[in-house]
């Protein structure tokens, strides 16, 4: 399916006007990773599309404080922070902690001052996701496979079972 970026909120992966083609297939047989760039309808208004990049998947907890996010879960009590080098700085904000439950998604655009996402509507149903960012196919200098493909890791803090 056609996609076509709208807005500042994911700069600057995506810009205004790029032409992107979105795979509405892959999430049929497997979930949305941390780190995807996904396309789904945003719960506040079923009618728009939106991109975003996921952040949280199901079980995690979400704690963002002082413009720093930390992922707490299962592998991770004590936490992480994320180590995202690609985003835009953050402007401190109140303090929030999200926890997410099954078939539930955290999404945050990499223009974080100038994004409406999870931190503002909450979190996002997996029904809602229609698929990941597949090709840009325009600017043609901007051509491009899984575009905005990062791996997403943690800044600090190993996994209990490395610690030992």
């Amino acid at each position: 399916q056609p996609f076509i970026v709208s807005g500042a909120s994911m700069d600057d992966t995506f810009a205004t006007g790029q032409y992107l083609i979105v795979d509405q297939l892959t999430y049929h047989f497997e979930k949305p990773e941390r780190g995807d760039v996904v396309i789904f309808r945003p719960p506040i208004d079923l009618s728009k599309f939106y991109i975003k990049r996921v952040i949280g998947i199901p079980g995690d907890t979400i704690i963002i404080d002082k413009g720093e996010v930390t992922i707490k879960n299962e592998g991770y009590p004590d936490g992480f922070v994320l180590d995202e080098t690609y985003i835009k700085e953050m402007s401190p904000a109140p303090k929030l902690t999200e926890i997410l439950g099954d078939r539930e998604y955290f999404v945050m655009g990499d223009n974080r001052n100038q994004s409406s996402d999870s931190r503002s509507w909450g979190i996002l149903q997996e029904e809602l996701i229609i698929g990941r960012a597949l090709v840009r196919l325009f600017p043609p200098n901007a051509v491009s496979y899984l575009p905005g493909a990062v791996e997403i890791k943690e800044k600090k803090e190993k996994p209990i079972d490395e610690q030992q």
